[in-house]
């Protein structure tokens, strides 16, 4: 036999060798063990055993967000590839590169009904950005390499790659990534000059501009978050964020108005309101940022920087459309301000970022601790003051009030260290993302910010955590209620609470210590700090258990339909908002 031939399921390991894969986050079954047999007889790949097949895409997923590169995971055929489909759908929505390959029956009992069989390649083709049926071994390897091709290139997403036993045990032809057939998706990169020339004309006259940033900021890499930064302190424009953009522009940065959207910051989001231009790099006018759509930047010309086309005009109809990859965008936009004599309407910027700060002035955040119970709010504002110097710190997050409330009090000045689920709002997401992070960041702080609810979701993998001993921390706010449906019922519903607690939740102490791990038990705020530390000298993973205040609200809050004027906000401001720009104190 020559060196390029071999059997599929060696064709396999060769191929994720080929590209670079140290890490795979997996599930073995009957219609993969060929390729797990292969998995044994080597070192160069490690394989993670999660506790669920969801578990693995998550995982896979923190990886790839806490890394850049592709995620990988390998689960078996149907009831594992078809609990493979939450995670796959979160990573479309939120442009994570990841490569998932499923068993599949045999190629002779495909549509038998086999046992363990599912059509994987038709449930999944609206929930990939592409996937496969590989049924000949000589086409696999050409396959798996077209994959992280597809999956890295462009929009990142998630792809699959299903693979029926018979061709995991014959033998066929290797081809290495070179030989790989890849040129037939070649996304557009530059964007169109004249495009980028019109945009930086605007931002030389305009009175009120503001940088609109998302997630296709840090997916473009570290030169687009270093070209942003050099743009925003050439300029002096105010910049903000969507909730997957954080860490793109420093946190602690001087034009930094904090997150918009739903659950943004009141100067973030009647910036957006009340700008005449707009440049949206990266992001993809969701619905938790636009708001009523009619009543979206009502006044502003709008850019739109985005490397899939599929994005312009589809939500909000834009003056400047500019396809293009973002680091490359930004480069020709930077470069032609600069050659045109770097000019702003410096007059009209200062009496903007006056107008800006008497909206700061508002200070949305502020909240009032006391008494015996501690607010949410506080337990993260104590985290944050704790851990915001550690040089290596990685946050990931569940779905819920915690999660937007994680975003407000938590500072990221860098990219690649926060990870959330946006666009499908994937409660269970966190703690298998934490065990991704982790596993990419040995030495990193890791620590997955959760509610209750969202945390039993996947709580199976704490045995992951404990056998590879992972020192993920994971930081509970119990409030023993599903929260923001909790919240939606109070202010939408009449406070009619319909199944939106449990009457069972366990002793996360003792479930901790069932594990192997350490458990912590928090409920008051003056012991607080000293329970956060005690979490964070701890070498081995923690289940923190933080008491908070039952019905705390998350605010600033956009009423579902509401354009970024009516913002309802919180009783602790600090002066009385409803002048100023429609909001509601509450």
């Amino acid at each position: 036999m020559s060196k390029t031939q071999m059997t599929g399921a060696k064709m396999v390991v060769e191929a994720l060798k080929d590209q670079g894969v140290d890490v795979v986050f997996g599930y073995p079954g009957g219609a993969v063990l060929p390729i797990y047999d292969e998995i044994f007889q080597q070192n160069h790949i490690r394989h993670v055993l999660v506790r669920h097949e969801q578990g693995a895409v998550h995982a896979a997923e923190g990886y790839a967000r806490a890394t850049g590169k592709v995620g990988v995971c390998l689960v078996t055929s149907g009831p594992g590839a078809t609990n493979a489909v939450t995670g796959l759908t979160d990573a479309l929505m939120d442009s994570i590169p990841i490569v998932v390959l499923t068993g599949q029956v045999p190629t002779f009992m495909i549509g038998n009904d086999a046992f363990q069989e599912a059509d994987t390649v038709g449930i999944t083709r609206p929930c990939t950005k592409h996937n496969w049926l590989v049924k000949e071994t000589d086409q696999l390897a050409d396959t798996i390499h077209q994959a992280f091709h597809v999956a890295k290139t462009g929009r990142p997403g998630p792809v699959l790659v299903d693979i029926p036993k018979d061709v995991q045990f014959a033998n066929g032809q290797y081809v290495t990534p070179k030989g790989a057939r890849t040129s037939h998706y070649q996304p557009q990169v530059k964007g169109d000059i004249e495009m980028i020339t019109a945009v930086v004309e605007a931002m030389e006259t305009a009175k009120k501009p503001v940088f609109y940033t998302g997630g296709g900021v840090i997916n473009s890499g570290p030169a687009a978050t270093q070209l942003l930064r050099e743009l925003v302190e050439a300029t002096g424009f105010p910049i903000t964020s969507t909730l997957m953009g954080l860490g793109c522009y420093p946190a602690n940065g001087k034009n930094w108005l904090g997150m918009l959207g739903m659950h943004g910051l009141y100067e973030a989001n009647l910036a957006m309101h009340d700008c005449d231009l707009m440049i949206n790099i990266g992001a993809r006018f969701d619905d938790r940022i636009t708001g009523r759509v009619q009543d979206f930047s009502p006044r502003s010309l709008k850019a739109h920087v985005d490397i899939d086309p599929s994005s312009i005009n589809k939500v909000i109809h834009v003056d400047f459309p500019i396809i293009g990859d973002v680091a490359h965008v930004l480069e020709d936009m930077l470069r032609i301000w600069k050659s045109r004599g770097r000019k702003t309407n410096s007059a009209a910027l200062k009496k903007w970022w006056s107008q800006i700060e008497d909206w700061r002035a508002v200070n949305c955040l502020a909240f009032e601790q006391k008494g015996k119970t501690i607010l949410p709010q506080y337990a993260l504002s104590r985290l944050e003051a704790l851990t915001k110097d550690h040089p290596d710190r990685y946050i990931t997050t569940e779905v819920g009030q915690h999660q937007m409330w994680a975003a407000q009090y938590l500072n990221f000045n860098d990219p690649n260290r926060w990870m959330t689920s946006g666009g499908l709002g994937t409660m269970g997401y966190g703690f298998p993302a934490s065990v991704g992070v982790q596993m990419a960041h040995p030495e990193g702080l890791v620590i997955n910010v959760a509610g209750e609810a969202s945390w039993l979701m996947n709580m199976q993998e704490m045995g992951t955590a404990v056998q590879y001993n992972l020192p993920v921390k994971q930081f509970i706010l119990n409030n023993e209620r599903l929260g923001m449906v909790r919240q939606w019922q109070e202010l939408l519903h009449g406070e009619r609470y319909s199944q939106s607690w449990s009457e069972a939740l366990p002793d996360f102490v003792k479930l901790a210590e069932a594990f192997g791990a350490k458990g912590i038990l928090c409920s008051d705020p003056d012991d607080l700090d000293d329970a956060i530390m005690e979490m964070l000298n701890h070498d081995g993973p923690v289940i923190f258990d933080c008491l908070v205040e039952k019905h705390e609200n998350c605010f600033p809050m956009i009423p579902s339909g509401e354009p970024h004027n009516k913002m309802l906000l919180g009783k602790a401001s600090t002066k009385d908002a409803i002048k100023e720009g429609g909001a509601v104190m509450v």
